[in-house]
């Protein structure tokens, strides 16, 4: 796990994303890949195509000015980087330079309302790249790494998550799994605190029985009793804790406050 692909655009998230790669990239010895992205505006008409284009070149200008700042600013980061220059829709620029990312960082539902929809560009990512992706609220200011909170249904998509960001958790001083019971677990978090255990890494397990709360809800406040740093967890699947579309990932993209490590 060493290639780190950020997402860099001039939005009110722009600056959890970067400080959240940094972080990163230095925890991981890793190298940083920066993937800029234009996004053209969507209009449709004669008037409003030459209207698009105004709006382009607008946009062109202000990301320009922003890769100045930050290619200055990365000049003086301790860490390896490149970029890449690329114009269309945030999610389809991230997948077509993701194919070799260990981890995409993104930021999860922003608070300013005027800017991207970055919920659903985390979420068609997260389905489409096959790779962790690490949203962040934009509210973040350093992206520690110290105490994970592992939500764990058994499913396939909650293993490989697990599987997948196995030298990230082998930088954590405590690591929990947790899971809420509701009778349709198929692999039991025992698995898979002995499968970490033969990576080195020793966590805990606690369970509950609660069928009735919502599972957001659930990990939420396992998260804040735990003291996490982060959460990571499978992505849009059927389980209790991981449920489909619309259900607790969204859901998590859409208030969780802090950082998530996903993967489907």
């Amino acid at each position: 796990m060493k290639n780190v692909l950020l997402l860099v655009h001039d939005d009110t998230g722009q600056e959890s994303r970067i400080q959240a790669a940094l972080d990163l990239t230095r925890a991981l010895d890793g190298h940083l890949s920066c993937v800029d992205v234009v996004v053209p505006a969507t209009l449709n008409g004669d008037y409003y195509g030459i209207a698009a284009v105004g709006l382009l070149e607008d946009e062109r200008t202000r990301e320009s000015e922003n890769k100045t700042e930050i290619v200055a600013r990365l000049a003086r980061e301790d860490v390896r980087w490149d970029w890449t220059d690329a114009t269309g829709p945030l999610a389809d620029s991230v997948l077509d330079v993701a194919k070799l990312a260990d981890l995409i960082v993104l930021s999860r539902k922003l608070t300013d309302d005027r800017d991207p929809d970055m919920r659903d560009v985390a979420s068609r990512v997260l389905m489409q790249a096959r790779t962790p992706i690490v949203a962040v609220p934009d509210t973040l200011t350093r992206l520690a790494l110290a105490r994970v909170l592992i939500a764990w249904d058994g499913q396939g998509s909650a293993a490989a998550t697990l599987r997948a960001c196995v030298p990230l958790l082998a930088l954590a001083d405590a690591v929990e799994i947790f899971m809420a019971r509701d009778g349709g677990e198929r692999t039991e978090p025992t698995e898979a605190a002995e499968y970490l255990s033969r990576h080195g890494i020793h966590a805990t397990i606690r369970t509950i029985d609660d069928g009735l709360t919502a599972p957001d809800r659930l990990i939420e406040a396992e998260a804040e009793r735990f003291n996490a740093d982060y959460i990571l967890m499978g992505g849009y699947t059927h389980g209790r804790l991981l449920e489909t579309f619309g259900g607790v990932t969204k859901r998590m993209l859409g208030i969780c406050k802090l950082p998530l490590v996903l993967s489907h």
